[in-house]
């Protein structure tokens, strides 16, 4: 199955400049961005759910969105797989 955006981050995918994070033999990930993702691990392994969205909520401010876009845009990210079973 590929998806459109991270499953981790809520970042769409086309916007990854790698292309997607990586898994442990080399391959793609149609998952998980790279900014997530490497080498078949997260980098921020022990984030949670919460924490995602206020970083990712902060990046998107750094980069000239409006609170309310990046509220609206960071909504969905408890509800992702890698959160889905966590709580």
């Amino acid at each position: 199955m590929s998806y459109k955006n991270c499953q981790s981050c809520s970042m769409p995918l086309k916007k990854d400049p790698a292309g997607g994070g990586s898994n442990a033999d080399g391959s793609k990930s149609t998952m998980y961005c790279s900014y997530c993702y490497e080498h078949g691990k997260f980098k921020q392994p022990d984030i949670t759910a919460k924490e995602m969205q206020v970083f990712v909520k902060g990046k998107l401010k750094e980069m000239g969105f409006p609170g309310f876009l990046a509220y609206f845009f960071t909504m969905g990210i408890p509800k992702l797989e890698r959160w889905k079973n966590k709580k």
